[in-house]
């Protein structure tokens, strides 16, 4: 019984979702019931559009399916018929601009798009590079703009609060979007791409960055469960790739460096990982005056509560368990792992460690840029 109440539950939130009813039978982004995935394992196409609820998928949009341009190899995924085309999406890579995208939640299309985009002034951007606190921004800024009326928390994923702007299902997702907030957007797009189409607007951009060291251990990690990332090989050679920029969504420091160093010409706000995780509640306070969000201490308190580890790492609408085994293998690790600062230093050797810092300050230490991490 209980699992039919919440079954009910989901379809009334689904409702409120999409208060006019996609024509002709269709489901979210208008394909036919009998066009969608059927079996378990081809359920929850999530960042891409749909979830997986038990028993009964919860969608929120699809993404569109393109021919495959380039194989990617990796795990057997031992595909069923009726999952054959999105596995077709999850070998696939997109390069724009010279940087690998994973084809399962890209287009070339889509990706063009995003950097068409026509923003509004009261649009509020996050941007990261992957793996950099992402999520946790997506629930602090959602939390700010709730002002302790938690539904969204609860009832809608970080993914559908907060859509990144470069996927196949933001077209989808963005009129769903709570229409009395500002529009609370995520990209992981580079400055050079998408700067462009910010700058013809007054739209405000949180860049969230994370010391490259525990970016690059996540990221690791991140591979290994992430059925649309190929496997990552040997700590070491992951390094490389690190170093050298040459793994999915580009090079930190590209991403890094031309995002800042923007600062001047953009409405940004810079944030750390590390300031987030060490002084939460001043962090949140810098983000609310920034956002002009006042905030009494009551309400702080509901943010610092429904921000942290504990309470994300338990909550489906942020820890990707509502995905498939396909997408995110959980049996492999948790999305949200640890949560904490200097986990590099578990899995660097002293010759990977000097290795890196010598590349760290090739590329930044003559940036001017004033980053607030130390590299030992």
């Amino acid at each position: 019984m209980a699992s039919v109440l919440k079954i009910i539950h989901l379809l009334l939130a689904y409702g409120a979702l999409f208060p006019t009813p996609p024509p002709n039978g269709s489901v979210g982004g208008g394909v036919p019931r009998s066009h969608l995935p059927q079996s378990p394992a081809a359920l929850g196409r999530s960042l891409f559009g749909t979830a997986q609820i038990e028993p009964e998928p919860y969608f929120l949009g699809l993404g569109c399916f393109q021919t495959a341009r380039h194989s990617l190899q990796r795990r057997t995924l031992c595909p069923t018929p009726a999952s054959t085309r999105m596995n077709e999406r999850m070998d696939t890579i997109e390069i724009f601009d010279g940087i690998r995208f994973p084809g399962f939640m890209h287009t070339l299309e889509s990706l063009k798009a995003a950097c068409a985009f026509q923003f509004q002034d009261t649009d509020i951007l996050l941007v990261t590079f992957p793996k950099s606190g992402t999520t946790w921004m997506q629930q602090v800024l959602s939390l700010i703009f709730c002002k302790g009326h938690l539904w969204p928390i609860h009832h809608l994923p970080n993914w559908a609060r907060m859509p990144w702007i470069e996927q196949s299902s933001f077209s989808s997702l963005l009129p769903k979007l709570n229409s009395s907030w500002p529009r609370l957007l995520t990209s992981h797009l580079s400055a050079k791409v998408l700067a462009p189409a910010l700058m013809k607007s007054k739209a405000k951009v949180v860049y969230m960055a994370r010391n490259p060291k525990d970016t690059l251990v996540s990221f690791y990690y991140f591979h290994r469960i992430a059925g649309f990332l190929p496997e990552p090989g040997s700590f070491e050679d992951f390094v490389d790739e690190f170093l050298e920029g040459t793994g999915f969504f580009g090079s930190w420091f590209d991403h890094v460096k031309g995002w800042l160093g923007l600062q001047k010409d953009l409405n940004l706000l810079f944030v750390t990982y590390e300031e987030l995780h060490q002084e939460p509640r001043r962090t949140i306070q810098k983000l609310s005056e920034f956002l002009g969000q006042s905030l009494g201490p009551e309400e702080e308190d509901v943010i610092l509560e429904h921000c942290s580890f504990s309470f994300m790492s338990q909550s489906s609408m942020v820890n990707y368990s509502l995905l498939s085994k396909e997408i995110i293998d959980h049996s492999q690790g948790k999305f949200l792992r640890k949560g904490i600062v200097g986990d590099w230093r578990e899995h660097f050797t002293s010759e990977l460690d000097e290795k890196f810092n010598a590349v760290y300050q090739s590329k930044i230490g003559d940036s001017g840029l004033c980053l607030p991490w130390t590299m030992d």
